[in-house]
């Protein structure tokens, strides 16, 4: 029997903070998978520079293991985002999503995983970018899925 593929995923910064911060949940495990191998994970600069800030902010006690994450585990980085692409987005968002947008659209993962309801209840931004948006706990159920 073929060992399943690792999923490719984006994800948003409110996945990673909130896994530091409450790593029984959802995007705590999405964290688990990734440290584990089971999946490949994709930022941005612009989401690993929005954790960071906020967690020296908010979580100081999470910075270990944010290091640790970052330094023991191989993630794909997305650069920087044209101003074009993230234009392209600013009718529908505000500056900082419209560029984490662009940059899960230039990063063509299987999944954008994000918990901000921005990107989850606007049909139009799935349709038009191509994106699979999910939660942490739609994604968590669909990897755990036989």
């Amino acid at each position: 029997m073929a060992a399943k593929p690792r999923p490719r995923v984006f994800l948003d910064s409110n996945v990673i903070f909130s896994g530091l911060n409450s790593p029984a949940g959802p995007p705590g495990k999405i964290l688990q998978l990734f440290t584990d191998s089971e999946l490949t994970v994709v930022v941005s600069q612009y989401v690993v520079d929005e954790v960071v800030r906020n967690v020296n902010e908010k979580l100081p006690w999470a910075i270990p293991e944010l290091r640790a994450i970052l330094d023991s585990t191989e993630s794909e980085m997305i650069e920087s985002m044209l101003p074009a692409e993230v234009a392209h987005w600013r009718p529908y968002l505000r500056l900082g999503d419209a560029t984490i947008l662009a940059a899960a659209m230039a990063a063509r993962p299987d999944y954008f995983v994000t918990g901000d309801r921005h990107f989850l209840d606007n049909p139009t931004l799935a349709r038009e970018s191509g994106l699979r948006i999910v939660s942490p706990a739609q994604f968590v159920e669909l990897v755990d899925a036989p």
